[in-house]
């Protein structure tokens, strides 16, 4: 399947069909975590509670450490 990225608002979004939604079990309250290998972006749904709060913690962590960077590439 190939699909191109929209625009949304000054980011860009990907759709994900419905079918595919289904297949995985997630919707649009999923948390999702993305990841690479360096050449693919990984999607994968975040069904683990554990696991969830350690990503929560681990984004608590870039936000405050990275917050300055963050805010020049928002604007």
């Amino acid at each position: 399947m190939i699909k191109k990225m929209v625009q949304h608002g000054n980011s860009s979004a990907l759709i994900i069909d419905k079918p595919i939604l289904e297949l995985l079990k997630i919707n649009s309250d999923t948390p999702l975590e993305i990841s690479t290998d360096g050449k693919n972006i990984i999607i994968s749904p975040v069904h683990d509670k554990n696991r969830l709060k350690k990503l929560d913690k681990s984004l608590d962590h870039i936000n405050k450490k990275y917050r300055d960077t963050l805010k020049k590439l928002a604007e």
